[in-house]
């Protein structure tokens, strides 16, 4: 059974997720970058409705909204998560054994990620699972 999810909230999300990726790129933070970690590996795990950037889109914002609600399947926005997680995870590591530079550009590119899909509306983590997708049954 497939489970859909509110198409917004993953945008919602990547609002957020991009305040905390600049925030931990600015900073240099290992604890910013380990908290945005966890968020990823709970929407890779579990799926992005149950993230707690998903919780304050449903208490908070989704109320609010005057638009129709649209669906989409959660399995290409759980993919994203995971993609995200892997990226947080080499900053985390770089962070820890001192390779800023590498921790610089994980983090710069979950950055543009997630800028990507708040600003206009392009998940490109979901763009790579329905991509893997196509490969996958062109064989």
């Amino acid at each position: 059974m497939t489970v859909s999810i509110d198409a917004r909230g993953p945008r919602w999300s990547a609002v957020i997720t991009t305040v905390v990726l600049a925030t931990a790129l600015v900073t240099s933070s290992v604890w910013v970058i380990a908290f945005q970690a966890v968020v990823f590996a709970i929407g890779a795990l579990r799926g992005p409705q149950f993230t707690p950037y998903a919780l304050i889109f449903k208490k908070f914002i989704k109320p609010r909204l005057k638009s129709t609600v649209t669906f989409e399947d959660v399995r290409p926005p759980q993919f994203a998560q995971a993609v995200g997680l892997i990226f947080a995870l080499v900053a985390l590591i770089a962070s820890v054994t001192g390779a800023g530079g590498v921790f610089t550009v994980a983090v710069g590119f979950a950055l543009a990620a997630a800028f990507l899909n708040a600003a206009f509306n392009f998940c490109l983590g979901c763009q790579m699972y329905l991509l893997i997708l196509r490969t996958r049954s062109a064989k």
